[in-house]
């Protein structure tokens, strides 16, 4: 069924600084992952945990509350998660040990899945011919919350201890919380909770494209998770404070830029084009981050390019699969969600043990590897695609 009306620019601004803040709240801690382990006494090759446990509690949640938004009204479901996050937010706050700051990021790991049924939530609000462009600007919040969120914990740490930047969150989450729009009420499928998350694994199975952007997702988070769970352990070395650590969050913002022209040419056909370039693009990266510890510089120029091409496939994904089954929108994005946390928990716990072990050079190795299972996808999917589009010998 098509929306009754379509997400106007105010709403579509909203939904992507409430979708920036909801995400920003995962990656608070990897410029933080030195500091937070030394007063917990974690040793540097443990902290990736801090980042894996908060991947794995968003798993979770992107299978078993996101698919709620194709079931109950969507408005509702996401004030309520901000407010659970906002809890889950202040507990990480006050943690006194290990235990108890694990469980509070599984806790917001679970519950920033909001982030998820607020695309889904714009998405079902926009016209087809515009759902790329919402989803696009969403994504471009989602961005930049990612990326700025390592420079303003990175400040808020040097000016106030690390515990300030997720009390400060707790208090965005709630506001948002309580300015959310009101939107018309839409259909829902008369499916009992259980029939949801069945339907949500039917969707592997029954939609190869749901397939192949799921797997796609699954190697294109892991190579971005490579690089920022990890980053921050040879700028530490060089003697970078926070604040400074946080920076090259500014820089990698610029990937931001390739969140709207990417969804603006899915909704013109040229999705494929965008994703195999994008590929390519982020598997060159890694040639450049390499160069890391000798060069600042370099890190700057394969940072931006990673988070261009990372964000431009991420875009086109979600573009590309939520037509194919618009009353399921929740779940397509949920169980795609799934494998991005997947990959970017992978990354974040390999990376860190993989630096101390074997360096910089093992870290590049790892993420380059990951972006190379991106393009043998992209390529292998393309090649599928043409097949099943080629006429049969018999009709030559």
């Amino acid at each position: 069924m098509q929306p009754t009306h379509s997400a106007g620019a105010r709403q579509r601004l909203f939904l992507a600084v409430a979708a920036g803040v909801s995400v920003a709240t995962i990656y608070f801690a990897q410029p933080l992952l030195v500091t937070m382990g030394t007063e917990l006494g974690l040793s540097p090759a443990t902290v990736g945990l801090f980042v894996t446990v908060t991947q794995i509690g968003y798993g979770f949640g992107l299978f078993f509350l996101v698919p709620l938004g194709d079931r109950l009204d969507r408005r509702r479901l996401i004030r309520w998660q901000l407010v659970l996050l906002a809890a889950a937010l202040l507990l990480v706050g006050i943690a006194r040990n290990a235990a108890m700051l694990l469980i509070g990021l599984a806790a917001v790991g679970t519950l920033a899945v909001v982030t998820q049924s607020l695309v889904a939530f714009g998405a079902s609000l926009s016209a087809p011919a515009e759902r790329g462009r919402t989803v696009g600007t969403i994504t471009t919040g989602v961005v930049l919350g990612i990326l700025l969120a390592r420079t303003a914990s990175g400040v808020l740490t040097d000016l106030a201890g690390w515990r300030t930047v997720y009390l400060v969150a707790c208090g965005l989450s709630l506001l948002i919380a309580a300015t959310l729009f009101r939107s018309p009420p839409q259909p829902k499928p008369n499916l009992s909770y259980g029939a949801l998350l069945r339907s949500t694994v039917g969707l592997w199975r029954d939609e190869p494209l749901f397939r192949n952007t799921a797997i796609r997702a699954f190697f294109v988070f892991a190579s971005f998770s490579t690089l920022w769970s990890s980053v921050a352990l040879p700028l530490t070395a060089k003697g970078l404070s926070h604040a400074e650590i946080g920076a090259f969050g500014l820089i990698g913002a610029a990937g931001a830029l390739a969140a709207g022209p990417a969804g603006r040419l899915a909704d013109r056909g040229h999705g494929q084009l965008v994703t195999v370039t994008a590929s390519m693009l982020l598997a060159t990266s890694w040639l450049v981050i390499a160069w890391t510890p000798s060069s600042l510089v370099a890190l700057a120029i394969g940072a931006v390019v990673l988070d261009l091409a990372v964000q431009a496939i991420h875009v086109t994904n979600q573009s590309r699969i939520y037509p194919l089954r618009p009353d399921a929108g929740s779940r397509l994005i949920g169980g795609y969600m799934v494998f991005y946390s997947l990959g970017s928990g992978l990354g974040a716990i390999a990376s860190t043990w993989l630096y101390a072990r074997a360096g910089w050079s093992g870290v590049s190795v790892l993420g380059a590897a990951f972006a190379l299972g991106a393009v043998v996808t992209t390529v292998r999917a393309g090649r599928a695609t043409s097949r099943a589009s080629r006429p049969s010998e018999s009709f030559r």
